[in-house]
């Protein structure tokens, strides 16, 4: 029992050793563990960034950090037909990996690019909206991808958000909120609590 409970309390220690260098390192998913973002969300689905986001047809929405395209393909619906869904990201895999799914389901306006959120390659106001779940965390310069995210929208587009645990990266509401002024954002709703939300700002 007592070597149980030591193994146990070994790998909760590791755990939380693992977390804690995440936590200071911050990093984006590599493509190796692209499995853990096909997972379901429950706690920030899919109907609730639609909602929050309000994509309509014909406009311009830009997703930074889409992973494998989670949350692209219904968005993209959403502003079709005459609209498109850029997709940034750093790594060419996932951008490879949505544009396979677009092709498999018939959807034509995703355009990705390779890029860094700190420096988006896009004129200024180019954007009705901008979104990112689960990537503010894992880039250095949070105040640079908000400044940079306020740069691209036109005025009056808006920004959202997604945070939730246990992602080691997580950025807190009251974080976010006080970068995402300082950028010049203003805030406008939040749906969800502490362990997980999804916010929206103006530009």
């Amino acid at each position: 029992m007592r070597r149980k409970s030591a193994i146990l309390c070994a790998g909760l220690l590791t755990a939380l050793a693992a977390a804690a260098w995440w936590r200071r390192h911050p990093s984006a998913c590599p493509y190796a563990l692209r499995f853990s973002l096909e997972l379901p969300r429950p706690v920030l689905r899919r109907s609730a960034l639609r909602e929050i986001l309000a994509p309509h047809p014909g406009e311009r929405i830009l997703e930074v950090g889409p992973g494998t395209g989670y949350y692209s393909l219904e968005v993209a619906w959403a502003v079709s037909p005459d609209g498109t869904l850029d997709v940034l990201d750093l790594q060419q895999e996932m951008l490879d990996r949505i544009g396979e799914k677009a092709r498999e389901s018939g959807i034509p306006n995703i355009v990705a690019t390779r890029g860094d959120a700190r420096d988006l390659p896009y004129p200024d106001g180019s954007f009705d909206a901008v979104f990112m779940v689960a990537v503010l965390g894992e880039v250095p310069d949070r105040g640079a991808v908000l400044r940079e995210a306020r740069r691209v929208l036109r005025p009056g587009g808006r920004l959202v958000i997604g945070e939730a645990l246990p992602d080691p990266h997580m950025v807190s509401f009251g974080e976010l909120k006080g970068l995402a002024e300082a950028a010049g954002l203003r805030f406008e709703r939040r749906v969800g609590g502490g362990a997980a939300y999804f916010a929206r700002f103006a530009a």
